[in-house]
């Protein structure tokens, strides 16, 4: 069974604003590719295009039958059953094996039969390739493995939360074992057990995979290649290994373009200088001499010919060097702003006492100073964001008390971003919300200046987040709370705004499953366990 996925001269944008253009890639059985690049740049884009959600405007895709893409959202109506999809997850492989059962019954009645014999061969190929004999354990160990053993078959979807619900989804393609499997953003909503499950489930596979992540250790672990989206000498760039190998490469690229480029430019100055003054200065100026008189009139001859030669030289070197030369590499967006405000010393901002809400958080004791630096960790439905929202004074506890300090303001980059208006730029949404003496919005490095003008309806999803993150830090709070700040965002902001937190004056409160980000974490660290403080 020949299992690729090719990409050919890819365009496709969205309105005016061209996300791909002449995009190519290649991917064979066995190859495991992670696509990376800023927020915009068209990662979703590219996978929905690969998995045929969308059609390119420009180009083509090359793809088997056998392929699964996952999807925002359960394709289930919210009365279906946790069953009814895993059962539907294993209907294919149950008519193989039942058609691998009729076929077989037909050769022992009719061995020399070539028909049955052909497609004997065709499904039995396709059952190896998906593991049939082994699909009802691979349900009972991918649900287990990503969190989900414990729910009742006979549950309805409905009653699950939006974690439970994508993590179905992906166990649901998990458990078909498509020869291509597509993936935006998988790691979402799964827990460290969870992740480090996927990691070794996904690297086992001998299909094709593509993929797109913020969490730089599964693609550390996952990915046999990273191909990356950003702007780039020769467009969209592939580098072989791990992310960590990836980086080193980037970094070297990146010198290489920036030196070819100085170089270039230089030689153009030269070149233009050489065809106005330079290639004219031959001979020009020399004294003649008096016993010279007849051969002037040759030598002058011969100078001009000299000079027109080198004129001509130096304008068809120019000509190709204009014609084809190496564009400025672009200016990476950096991350400029504050992330919080300057606080009062020695301050407790939030004080946190006997709160407790139903069901979803119980915790004792919890003291914020002006200063904090606190990590918040735990498994889907442990309790972070809620208890990030009732810090933020957005969710009121049943009973006790949560107190904030005079005069200390609050802010919260919450998982989900919605925009009352997303017909707006983004512009005009923050010089809306925040008036005209606020700080420009492009000289915070968060939006590139190209998508300033973009409706926020038409932002991605990584840079919907960074727009509401401009919005909390154009003036800082003194206490900044962020619930997992790495999740659609780019892996370049996300080193920006960590490194950013070495000089935040005021406090910063995180709750991530950011692997990468706790190997690094010098602050305080709160893990909850269903709700209440782990021991």
């Amino acid at each position: 069974m020949s299992l690729s996925l090719i990409a050919k001269d890819l365009v496709h944008s969205y309105g005016a604003r061209v996300v791909l253009d002449g995009v190519n890639l290649t991917a064979s059985a066995g190859q495991r590719l992670g696509l990376v690049g800023e927020n915009g740049v068209g990662k979703s884009t590219l996978l929905r295009l690969l998995a045929g959600v969308e059609e390119p405007q420009g180009g083509e895709v090359l793809r088997g039958d056998d392929l699964g893409f996952l999807l925002q959202e359960l394709p289930f109506p919210f009365t279906a059953r946790f069953s009814d999809v895993i059962d539907d997850a294993l209907a294919e492989i149950r008519r193989a094996s039942a058609r691998l059962d009729e076929l077989t019954a037909t050769l022992a009645r009719h061995p020399d039969d070539a028909a049955v014999l052909d497609e004997y061969g065709t499904v039995l190929e396709w059952a190896q390739a998906h593991d049939l004999w082994d699909a009802d354990r691979r349900a009972e160990v991918v649900c287990a493995g990503l969190g989900l053993a414990g729910i009742d078959p006979a549950r309805e979807l409905g009653t699950l939360s939006g974690g439970q619900r994508s993590r179905l989804g992906l166990a649901a393609l998990l458990i078909r074992r498509p020869g291509t499997l597509v993936l935006d953003e998988p790691t979402n909503h799964l827990d460290d057990a969870a992740m480090e499950f996927l990691e070794q489930h996904l690297a086992s596979l001998t299909g094709v995979l593509v993929l797109s992540s913020h969490d730089r250790v599964f693609l550390d672990a996952v990915c046999t290649d990273i191909v990356d989206l950003d702007p780039a000498l020769g467009g969209p760039t592939r580098y072989g290994g791990t992310y960590s190998d990836y980086l080193d490469q980037k970094r070297a690229e990146r010198a290489r373009w920036e030196q070819r480029y100085a170089e270039e430019q230089d030689e153009l100055k030269e070149l233009r200088e050489s065809v106005a003054v330079t290639a004219r200065n031959v001979a020009h100026n020399r004294p003649q001499r008096d016993n010279a008189k007849m051969l002037y009139d040759f030598k002058t001859g011969r100078v001009q010919k000299q000079i027109s030669r080198r004129v001509r030289n130096a304008q068809l070197r120019l000509d190709e060097l204009e014609r084809d030369q190496v564009r400025k590499p672009p200016a990476p967006l950096r991350f400029q702003g504050d992330l919080t405000g300057e606080p009062g010393e020695g301050k407790t901002a939030i004080s946190v006492r006997d709160i407790e809400i139903a069901g979803r958080l119980r915790l004792a004791t919890l003291d914020v100073t002006t200063t904090s630096r606190l990590l918040i960790t735990g498994g889907n439905g442990a309790g972070k964001s809620t208890l990030l929202s009732v810090l933020a004074g957005s969710l009121t506890p049943d009973s006790g008390t949560v107190l904030s300090g005079r005069g200390v303001r609050i802010g919260l980059l919450a998982q989900d971003v919605v925009f009352a208006e997303p017909e707006k730029t983004a512009q005009r949404t923050y010089a809306e919300a925040l008036g005209e003496d606020a700080p420009p919005l492009r000289g915070l490095g968060l939006l590139a200046p190209r998508d300033l003008g973009t409706r926020v309806g038409a932002l991605s999803v990584g840079q919907r987040r960074r727009l509401a993150l401009a919005l909390l830090i154009a003036d800082p709070p003194e206490v900044l709370l962020l619930d997992e700040p790495t999740n659609h965002i780019s892996l370049t902001l996300a080193e920006e705004l960590f490194t950013a937190l070495d000089s935040a004056p005021g406090a910063v409160v995180i709750a991530s499953h950011d692997r990468w980000l706790r190997r690094g974490w010098a602050g305080d660290h709160l893990r909850l366990e269903a709700g209440r403080v782990a021991v």
